[in-house]
This record gives C-alpha cells, sequence and structure tokens, in this order.
C-alpha cells in the first residue's frame, strides 16, 4: 500500500491516512490486515484502549505488518498528536510503557469514581464510547467552557478544540492552530469530545503531555 496508513486518530476515536508524525502511540487490539496493510472491519477488539510511548526498550515494529508471536499479527499500531489527542479520543497511559502516569492517572480515576482496577477504568470509558457513537455527543454552551479543566477537548461547528490557558486551540494531525477566545468559540454549536469520566481525573492534577504547537 502507498502512502500513509489509516492509523492517525482523530480526538473523536475516528483514524485518518495522515503523513504527520504524532508523539504517541497506542492500540485498540487487532483491527488491520498485515497482508493489505488496511482496516480490516471493525475499529477495535479489544475494551483496553492505550496510549503508549513510541520508543520502548528499543523494540522494532513493522507498523501494520506481523509483530505477534510467530509470525502473528499483533496489535495494530495507532499514532495520536499528544496525549489531549488520545485522552479525548478514550485512550488511557500504558502500564508498560508509560509506568507512571499510569500509575498517577489510575489513582486519580479511582479517586473520582471509586473504582479499584484498571479494568474497571476500561469498562467506564468502553461504554461511554459506545455510547457516544450511538448517539450525539454533549452538548456545551459557551458558559461551560470555563468550568471545563484544561485538556478537554471540545467540538465546534465540526472543528475539535483543545482548552488551555483559557484559550481554546483548533485541533489538526499536524498541531494545533492559533488560540481562539472562549467567545469565538461559543459562536458555534458545542459539544463535549473527552469522556465525561476524565475530566474529574484533569481537574485533580493529571497533567497530560502537549504537543509543542500548544504553547499559548
Amino acid at each position: 500500500m502507498s502512502g500513509p496508513l489509516q492509523n492517525r486518530v482523530r480526538p473523536d476515536g475516528t483514524l485518518d491516512a495522515d503523513g504527520a508524525r504524532g508523539l504517541f502511540t497506542g492500540n485498540r487490539g487487532i483491527v488491520h490486515n498485515p497482508d493489505t496493510k488496511r482496516l480490516a472491519g471493525r475499529r477495535w477488539t479489544t475494551p483496553a484502549w492505550i496510549c503508549c510511548a513510541l520508543r520502548y526498550r528499543d523494540q522494532h515494529r513493522d507498523v501494520w505488518g506481523r509483530n505477534g508471536p510467530d509470525g502473528g499479527t499483533g496489535w495494530t499500531e495507532l499514532f495520536f498528536l499528544d496525549e489531549i489527542t488520545a485522552l479525548a479520543a478514550g485512550h488511557r497511559p500504558c502500564h508498560a510503557c508509560r509506568r507512571e502516569a499510569a500509575r498517577r492517572f489510575g489513582a486519580l480515576f479511582h479517586a473520582a469514581h471509586g473504582t479499584a482496577s484498571t479494568p474497571q477504568i476500561d469498562r467506564i470509558l468502553h461504554g461511554e464510547r459506545q455510547l457516544s457513537s450511538k448517539q450525539e455527543r454533549q452538548a456545551l454552551s459557551a458558559i461551560d467552557l470555563p468550568d471545563l479543566p484544561e485538556g478537554t477537548m471540545v467540538e465546534a461547528d465540526g472543528r475539535f478544540h483543545a482548552l488551555r490557558g483559557r484559550r481554546a486551540l483548533p485541533w489538526s494531525h499536524s498541531g494545533y492552530g492559533g488560540a481562539e477566545t472562549f467567545g469565538d468559540l461559543g459562536r458555534h454549536a458545542l459539544r463535549l469530545v473527552t469522556p465525561k469520566s476524565i475530566l474529574p481525573v484533569l481537574r485533580a492534577g493529571y497533567s497530560p503531555h502537549w504537543h509543542r504547537s500548544a504553547e499559548v
């Protein structure tokens, strides 16, 4: 297959073919055909959607190739602009390659929701992803924006924006555009993109990794 693979993740979890490089990889199970290097139908095969470091223990993989045991398919590599994007899409930090981030995220998630295990986090997030795929996302108004934690992703008239420093940063696979005010954003129909269960985690102090273009 020529050209970029359809493995760049949008904040709403859908996948694009785009040549931009992201800061994180991750997976949601096996969703590709290693022979054609195309999506195989389902967009997930496990409720554990994770966000991983690009490099881990000098491991090397053939992206969308056969990386499993005995030449099996192995998990499907997906790529995110940054951790803000991954969280918005419903991916949590990986316990193997991002151990400290996963511990911090898990502790704050447990405190907010009374969960006791990572599988419980996965079930909560998976339920929210399934719900958002079946009906419209939560509607917002301009007066809601100041109360949302930094790192929240919203959709405004079909465009994604990340909230930072009481500004809204327009998202793309290549990075963030110039900051807009909440007043500017409020002129459009607004929807919440980041899963609601992640909002108290951000509010409690979890600090996701931003793309360098997000400096405001």
